[in-house]
This record gives C-alpha cells, structure tokens and sequence, in this order.
C-alpha cells in the first residue's frame, strides 16, 4: 500500500481526517454473532500491510466464549490462519476514539485464495453472487430496533429502561411519540454526529412501542453494503449509549411484557440490465417473479429461522400481539403477518420480511432472506392466498425454541446450497453447543415454581 493511501478513501473518511493525523486503524471483520473480530495497528504499520492473519476458529466460537467442534474432522483442532485483505471502500471513521482511528472490514480467504464458506460477509456475498449470475440486483433497506437500558451490570437483575432528560424512567406504548423521542435527544445526538463521521446516511429515527425502544431506518441499496452499515450501527449505537450512562442492546427480548426488537429487511429485485424492478410489469402490475419471491419466503423461511433468530431468547419475541409475527401468512399493507408488502408505487414495490430479529448477524439475516426468496424464483413457487384480517388470530407456523429451529435448519439441503455447505455445517454445530450450554443453566422461574411444589 503507498504511503498516500489516504486519498483513495471514501469521501466522509478523507473529511474525518483532513487537517489532522491518522494514529491507528482498526482491522475487523463480523464473526458468526456479528461480534467485530480483528486487530488495532498503528497508521504507519497499516500503509504497510496488504493483508494480516487470524485463526479461523474465530467463527467456531460460541457467544459465551466456549467453542463448537466445528474444525475439519480429518485435520483436527488446529487454528489455521485465514489471510484478510482489507476492503478499502468500507473505511470509515472511529470517532468515538480518543484519538483519530479508522475502521476497515476485511474479507477471508484461506492460503489457496479461496473464500473462507463460514466467515458471514462471504456468505452474503455468495447468495449476491447467485441472484447476479442470473442477470438480478438484489437490493434491501434494513430496519433497526434497539433498546436504550439503563446499565445493569448484574444477569441476576431484570434490565430496566434507562432514565430520560426528564428525570423520569422511559415510558412504554409510546409508538411514535416525539416526545417520547426528545427524552433520548444526547444520545440520539451522539448517534446522528456518529453517523455522520462515518459517512451514513440515517432515513429517520422514531419510538417504537416499547419502553425506551427505539427505530432507525437505513436507506435501501445493495444488501453487502446494507450489511456493512448494519455492522458498524451496533457499535455507533453502543458507543453513543456509553456516553450517556446507558446500555444499548440489540437483544430481541430485553424486558418482559415489552415488544421485542426486530430487523426488519425489506427486498427487491431488479434485472440488472434494464435496471428495473422484476417484481412490477411494463403495465405497473405484480408479476409472477413477485409470488415467486413471497413463495420461497413462505416455503424456505421455516428452515431459516435458527439463522433470523440466533439464540433462545429470540424466541420470546415472537408473542401474539406484541408486533412480532406468530406465522407466514403474507398480505398488503398488514403488520401482523410474517411477510408485508407495504404501501408503495410499482417501481418501489417491495416485499418486506418481519421475521429477523435485530440479535441475528445482519450479513447472515440478509443472506439468508435473499435465499429463501431467490429459492422461490428458482423453483417458482406460489404462496398462499393473501391473508384478509388479523394473522395473531391464525395458528402459529413457525418453530418456537431454537432446538425445533436447528432441526430444520439441518434437514434444509437447498438452503444449504445456496448459503453454503460448509457455513451451514460449523452453523449448526456452533449453535447447538450454545443451547446445549442454555439447557444447563437452571432458571430463577424453575427455583421458585418446581423447588417446593413437585
């Protein structure tokens, strides 16, 4: 890399840094939580470096820091070094860094210049690259809820809402209330300034129904892109939350009795060559390839599912009536079903999938949404009639504990060729060590309610 590798960055990088000196720059990259993986070097190290090493057991370890067999069985435990090189146009600022750090994700290959299957932004990738040998661009505009908590530094102790300018603890049931908003304003300041070091673009914030629940809304674009953004929101988020003594978190079900956080993706698709929308004909009418697209959504979605909603607490967000779908039904403009098509003219027309929770790796929602989607395209399948009414009063048709989830996941061969077969191997087996691990833990609900009475 030349020593005036700065001019190349991307436009809000070269405005964060102009005037000033660059002293480090953080290397990462999403592991299968989506946790931020890499190493710190110093500028003048970094201008240097064409690529750096990490074991590729980063993406066989559990969110609680234990490990799933997931290595080679012929080779064995054995750490071998991926190679990451850097991929220069997602840099961007760290600024809430005491000094002037710059971000980069990076991309892994093993020594053969081969994607590493299981690193999640390679998966993404993969499906991306499915959709594009068919002459589609798949384009998606993600929705992120999060919760502002106040600090708890104790598991033991239920999380409570944090505290507002007013003094008083953040209501609930306040959906859209810009009041409710203001409450927030520092930290929502902080996030808007963030944001803007970092070169992204916010569509809107607004309160969501639960207490101290808030929504940003990402503009639509390409879904590797979106993903990027994704990932580098969650730590902005925690990061203007921190200053504000305050928690930020992306758990899909932070507090009970409140409505849990989702990511919601909405999708489109569009023929690469014309540029238009494959989901609207010349005449501005719903097409086959449309139905095609809920269909797959419909059929695949299920054996999904363990990679939308990642841990046992994603399952508790999927309660009746607490704006979280219960099944896959589909309709127009209709909030309680599984799949959505909101209100929009033919060349926005979009399909928007209410599944995903805002805990899942946002390379791997996507990836895996596109999939179910692109599998509908492929096979041509035919949803189901539109619903008509309320879905919570219908049957709920989608697994409700992680274990029912992962036996889908595995038995989804088709699913597993478009994500890839060996991402869906470690998957699966990082996953059931962690709910292994939960199955062991006894709960406070189990002490107070089995200890004496059975």
């Amino acid at each position: 890399m030349s020593e005036d590798w700065t001019v190349a960055l991307p436009e809000a990088a070269r405005a964060y840094l102009e005037g000033r000196r660059l002293d480090e720059v953080e290397c990462i990259i999403s592991d299968l939580p989506g946790i931020a993986r890499g190493k710190a070097v110093p500028a003048s190290k970094f201008a240097r470096m064409k690529y750096f090493h990490l074991p590729d057991s980063i993406f066989y370890q559990t969110i609680t820091g234990d490990w799933g067999e997931a290595a080679d069985e012929e080779e064995g435990f054995i750490e071998r070094d991926m190679i990451l090189y850097p991929d220069m146009a997602t840099t961007t600022a760290a600024p809430w860094t005491g000094d002037w750090t710059l971000q980069v994700i990076h991309d892994a290959f093993d020594r053969k210049g081969r994607p590493v299957e299981c690193a999640p932004r390679n998966v993404l990738k993969r499906v991306v690259d499915l959709y594009r040998q068919q002459g589609w661009q798949p384009v998606v505009a993600p929705e992120m809820e999060f919760y502002l908590v106040a600090r708890n530094t104790d598991p033991a102790q239920d999380i409570k809402p944090m505290m507002g300018r007013s003094g008083r603890p953040a209501a609930a049931r306040q959906a859209y209330s810009m009041t409710a908003v203001d409450e927030f304003g520092p930290v929502i300041d902080d996030i808007y300034d963030f944001a803007e070091a970092q070169g992204f673009e916010i569509d809107g914030i607004t309160q969501e129904g639960g207490a101290g629940q808030l929504e940003i809304n990402l503009r639509h674009g390409d879904p590797v892109k979106l993903a990027d953004e994704v990932f580098f929101f969650k730590r902005l988020i925690r990061e203007a939350a921190l200053r504000h003594e305050c928690f930020a978190t992306f758990m899909a079900k932070p507090i009970a009795d409140e409505p849990g956080s989702a990511m919601h993706i909405h999708h489109s698709i569009n023929d690469i060559e014309t540029g238009k929308s494959i989901f609207s004909g010349p005449q501005g009418g719903e097409t086959d390839a449309f139905f095609h697209f809920i269909g797959g959504m419909q059929t695949h979605l299920p054996s999904a599912i363990a990679v939308l909603a990642p841990y046992v607490n994603s399952y508790r967000r999927y309660v009746r009536d607490h704006a979280a779908p219960i099944n896959l039904e589909w309709a127009r403009d209709n909030r309680t079903t599984g799949i959505r098509v909101p209100l929009s003219g033919p060349e926005s027309r979009r399909i928007e999938n209410r599944l995903a929770g805002m805990d899942c790796n946002p390379y791997l929602g996507i990836a895996a949404s596109l999939a179910c989607g692109y599998l509908g395209l492929m096979e041509e399948r035919w949803p189901s009639k539109q619903f008509k009414g309320d879905a919570y009063e219908g049957e709920g048709d989608i697994p409700r504990v992680l274990g029912q989830a992962l036996d889908l996941f595995d038995g989804a061969a088709a699913l597993h060729e478009v994500l890839g077969p060996e991402f869906a191997r470690v998957y699966s087996i990082v996953k059931r060590a962690e709910y292994e691990e939960f199955l062991q833990v006894i709960s406070p609900w189990e002490r107070e309610h089995l200890l004496l009475n059975v």
